[in-house]
């Protein structure tokens, strides 16, 4: 009898054990690894192309995600990183013979606003700053209204085709371009 007991309880904890392994991660995850920055329409841009003032500057991406530069004319950037930039940038200058051996660094200085909507004091647009999370973002929109869902808000990411809930941590990022949407909870 004590057997089939220890038998029955091994089985169970072995289909408790399956069971976990085929569950999805956590909502979070999903939102809260993301890849490398990409540059977007209204991030500022400061170019040095080392020895030539001419081809440096201070520099905005436009609505259509492309970077104007002298000489080179329109320069596509979407989806490309800053490093990406730099490389594309010194190729360009080096094929049309601008620059011999071109060294150039892509730093943004002003990276484009977050939005945020919903059951908040002040939503609106704001500007990012680095290692911005949900709760900041909440605590510079005013804090939560009194009807605020406070566990639980949606992201979606620029250039993401929809929303992700997210739930209000510490740690939950918020990146350039996120429109996040606080809803309304019901009793």
């Amino acid at each position: 009898m004590r057997k089939t007991w220890m038998m029955a309880g091994a089985m169970t904890g072995a289909a408790l054990l399956a069971g976990c392994a085929a569950q999805p991660l956590p909502v979070e995850s999903a939102a809260a690894m993301p890849s490398a920055y990409t540059l977007g329409a209204g991030d500022k841009l400061r170019i040095t192309t080392f020895g030539f003032e001419e081809f440096s500057g201070e520099f905005m991406i436009a609505a259509d995600d492309s970077l104007a530069m002298p000489m080179l004319g329109t320069v596509p950037v979407r989806d490309v990183t800053p490093d990406q930039l730099s490389r594309k940038l010194e190729a360009a200058l080096g094929a049309k013979g601008l620059v011999r051996q071109p060294r150039v660094s892509t730093e943004v200085t002003k990276y484009r606003p977050y939005y945020i909507s919903g059951e908040v004091n002040r939503p609106g647009k704001y500007d990012f700053a680095s290692g911005l999370t949900v709760m900041q973002a909440v605590a510079d929109a005013g804090s939560f209204t009194y009807r605020a869902k406070k566990k639980m808000v949606f992201i979606k990411r620029a250039g993401a085709p929809a929303e992700v809930a997210v739930p209000v941590t510490a740690s939950a990022p918020v990146m350039p371009g996120d429109t996040i949407r606080v809803v309304e909870r019901y009793f």
